[in-house]
């Protein structure tokens, strides 16, 4: 079994280090990740400069490739020219921080998930739902697990799983649901500051708010210290309001 990991949080991320230590127990695996920090870039991929793969040692053995680009363009460039052979699966994370609700609009890691899954091949996107303090022992146990049942069970056509695990110890882990996508989003607002030539700039932050109070969605799932897996695809036609819009004799 061959198993791509890549993420959004930069090849020398703690989370992707994590993971690339328990995948290489049941799989060989190549890692090739952004160079830098590419959080919330979403499926932008890189078309007005050239991209460069640099090797990344550690302690001495090739530990992966970089790519100053996106991490679409990792998943991209991975499968479509680099690697000499075809991965089975493509890992992306550990993602830090939650990618639950309309985060997945956003989030660099289901994003190269999503780009794997378009090139055929099952893929999955594991994040840890904390920005502090993060424990990735048990999401990385975990990550090993699913990429053997994917293995063995595949996945359905165009379909990829976003995998949220809350930041707990797993003696504390309440058990594992499979959920949909809940309406959970940022309330957001721009902090506005004066740099030191007296210029104005704004810098982005919020609060994420649980807009969604039901029970079988990814972010209910969390709170209640349950993984979150939802299957997610790629086609966002929203099919039922085909036949309303047709009804306007445009």
């Amino acid at each position: 079994m061959r198993v791509l990991l890549t993420n959004d949080d930069g090849i020398n991320s703690p989370g992707l280090h994590a993971l690339w230590e328990r995948v290489r127990e049941v799989a060989d695996v190549v890692v090739v990740a952004p160079a830098t920090e590419q959080s919330a870039v979403g499926h932008a991929i890189t078309l007005s400069s050239p991209l460069r793969i640099e090797e990344v040692r550690r302690d001495g053995s090739v530990y992966g490739y970089a790519v100053n680009g996106t991490p679409a363009d990792c998943v991209k460039i991975a499968i479509s020219t680099f690697l000499k052979e075809t991965p089975d699966i493509v890992v992306s994370g550990i993602n830090l921080g939650p990618n639950t609700g309309t985060n997945v609009i956003y989030s660099g890691t289901v994003s190269a998930a999503t780009e794997g899954t378009i090139l055929g091949i099952p893929s999955m996107a594991v994040s840890l739902t904390t920005f502090t303090d993060p424990h990735y022992d048990y999401a990385a146990k975990l990550a090993g697990r699913l990429v053997t049942a994917i293995h063995e069970h595949g996945l359905p056509d165009s379909t990829l799983l976003n995998v949220n695990v809350p930041n707990v110890t797993e003696d504390k882990i309440a058990g594992i649901r499979i959920t949909r996508q809940g309406k959970s989003k940022f309330k957001e607002f721009f902090d506005k500051r004066i740099d030191p030539k007296g210029g104005t700039y704004y810098w982005l932050a919020g609060d994420m708010v649980d807009a969604d109070k039901s029970d079988d969605c990814d972010h209910a799932a969390i709170r209640s210290n349950f993984v979150s897996i939802t299957p997610l695809h790629y086609d966002m036609t929203n099919a039922g309001a085909i036949e309303e819009i047709q009804s306007w004799n445009l």
